[in-house]
């Protein structure tokens, strides 16, 4: 069964890195909006009995979400065997519950949504916070990837002498597991309250690690405002700038600014997200995964 490769607008760059390493072509599309703001598409390759795969990352999802639904679905009219999705990043995973009266839980209206229209779905390191598995929210064959070998690895052979440090003890697993994969060492901020509105936070054996390159290491930077106190708290304690990596640069408004601002090091992400700070690839572990996961169909 031959592959062929649609890029969402934006995603143009993990697509061809997707393609070459899958020895899949690029298909041609037409993706606008009209006058009235209602969304255009048009497939311009042949799709008939072939595998179609979206690439599209869902931040800022909801503008993109028709555009790939008439793709996904003008690709089945057109005779395609299968269209399955590439989100790198994707969205609404936090309202996983009912937080207040009257609200839905849209993490599964948005799974349901999805599911209607893609035959698979691959993402990476998807905010699983009450839910186990992404089959509980998506009924169709799902991968999900974590980022967390290639991010060791790129610890590993760029940074001298680092110690991974986590903002609290719900980030300590986390940062345990790319910490051994990286053969460095990590510590985990604590926090002692003294009354409502003291809180003083400490790095346990600073001494030790006075030496080392900080690197704080988180899933999602979207306020950065974590990663900005963590480092807030390291400059008291007299260590190094850090080096802040994120898998996925959602920073909304000014916070990549902000970050730099709070004097780090250096802002790396992996290319989940399309941003200038991306320097950790991603392509080898999607596209062996797509691979597998279609062949699974």
């Amino acid at each position: 069964m031959k592959t062929i490769l649609f890029s969402l607008p934006g995603n143009q760059e993990l697509t061809e890195l997707l393609a070459k390493k899958m020895k899949a072509e690029i298909g041609e599309c037409n993706i606008r909006k009209f006058p009235d703001g209602e969304s255009y598409t048009r497939i311009l390759s042949d799709v008939k009995d072939k595998c179609v795969v979206l690439v599209c990352t869902l931040h800022e999802p909801d503008e993109k979400l028709l555009p790939l639904y008439f793709l996904s679905q003008t690709a089945k009219s057109l005779g395609a065997m299968c269209t399955c999705l590439v989100a790198p990043y994707l969205a609404y995973m936090r309202q996983d519950k009912i937080f207040n009266e009257g609200e839905g839980v849209t993490s599964g209206f948005f799974g349901k949504l999805i599911s209607g229209f893609a035959d698979s779905i691959t993402t990476i390191d998807p905010h699983l916070h009450r839910i186990h598995s992404l089959g509980e929210v998506y009924r169709i064959p799902n991968r999900v990837i974590h980022a967390a070998d290639e991010i060791s690895k790129y610890i590993k052979e760029n940074i001298h002498n680092p110690v991974l440090i986590g903002p609290d003890s719900e980030s300590e697993q986390w940062v345990a597991d790319v910490a051994k994969k990286a053969g460095a060492p990590f510590t985990v901020l604590q926090k002692t309250r003294h009354g409502d509105r003291d809180v003083e936070v400490s790095v346990p054996e600073v001494d030790k690690f006075k030496d080392a390159t900080p690197v704080l290491v988180d899933d999602i930077i979207s306020t950065a405002r974590t990663m900005i106190d963590t480092t807030e708290h390291l400059k008291s304690t007299g260590m190094k700038p850090a080096i802040c990596i994120g898998i996925h640069a959602v920073f909304s408004g000014n916070a990549y600014q902000d970050l730099w601002d709070a004097h780090v090091k250096d802002i790396i992400t992996c290319n989940t997200i399309p941003h200038q700070s991306n320097k950790i690839d991603l392509s080898d572990t999607i596209a062996k995964e797509v691979n597998e996961l279609m062949h699974h169909q």
